[in-house]
């Protein structure tokens, strides 16, 4: 069992269903602008689209836990990899950078605790980090996207935490784009999808990076700036080249097709685009072979 990679075959994961998320009509509509969605979910075709999700890894044989319904939480913790990061030696439960999504770490911390599934540490205060700002690129390198949902703080205590498991951090500045109100992660402009293979934006991408991605001998699939918004390059490996995608980047499939990728796509209208969350937002894998 590997918790130290994006891409191997997903065996074990963490996932909050739109129902104990968005909860209802009303809940959306009391939180949706507040936390800068698109536009307001709509609860009936969320819960449908959330249950074709989920099939697709009953489907491909992953086990799969739930985080329950919370009231400390609000609609944003569908988005659950964001709270807590998964290692070798238990999970590393975040500090959150938006305001809004604070209690969400203790909720899973909870939840990991009733699973039997060890902590191996808390980010604290004033630190922050984010899981949608750090990404494996192998089992023994973290890459940590500096942006303004993780501080240096955040990523100095996460490092001292890898440390004795022999794991180095790069640290990614990542660039100002549209603000601190925006979901902008490292993981927006980067998806491992095999050892060798990246799903890309580099306009938004530092320099330095992506020539260390090169020279690592990734294989860079490029998201065109007309797919970036409808987060062509949000992808999940369900296995190494079996990629998991919201529906809607035809050029970006194409691109994957042709490095010799299996592309499974989701219709993801109401709980991916207008909430800036793709697959690997919407789940917390826990184990991967």
């Amino acid at each position: 069992m590997n918790a130290h990679s994006e891409s191997g075959k997903l065996s074990s994961l963490f996932i909050k269903k739109a129902a104990a998320a968005f909860i209802d009509d009303a809940h959306i509509t009391q939180h949706w602008e507040a936390l800068n969605y698109l536009g307001k979910p709509e609860i009936h075709k969320a819960l449908i689209e959330y249950e074709a999700f989920e099939k697709i890894f009953k489907d491909h044989g992953a086990a799969i836990h739930y985080f329950p319904e919370e009231d400390t939480v609000n609609m944003d913790s569908i988005y659950c990899r964001d709270a807590s990061i998964a290692t070798s030696k238990g999970m590393i439960i975040c500090t959150m950078g938006k305001e809004g999504r604070k209690y969400e770490p203790a909720a899973q911390q909870k939840a990991f605790e009733a699973a039997g599934i060890p902590v191996l540490g808390v980010i604290t205060a004033p630190g922050t980090i984010e899981g949608g700002d750090v990404a494996w690129l192998d089992s023994k390198t973290l890459a940590i996207g500096h942006t303004y949902r993780t501080n240096k703080e955040g990523i100095e205590q996460i490092t001292a935490l890898l440390k004795p498991l022999g794991v180095e951090v790069i640290t990614v500045p990542m660039p100002h784009y549209r603000g601190p109100s925006d979901v902008f992660h490292l993981m927006s402009v980067l998806s491992p999808v095999d050892n060798n293979l990246a799903v890309v934006y580099s306009p938004l991408i530092p320099i330095i990076f992506r020539n260390e991605l090169i020279a690592r001998g990734f294989e860079l699939v490029e998201v065109p700036e007309s797919e970036f918004d409808s987060m062509g390059c949000n992808v999940l490996a369900l296995a190494p080249r079996i990629c998991l995608m919201v529906k809607g980047n035809p050029i970006t499939k194409s691109r994957l097709e042709v490095a010799g990728c299996k592309v499974i796509e989701y219709e993801g209208a109401e709980i991916s685009v207008k909430g800036g969350g793709g697959p690997t937002c919407l789940t917390r894998p826990i184990s991967r072979v």
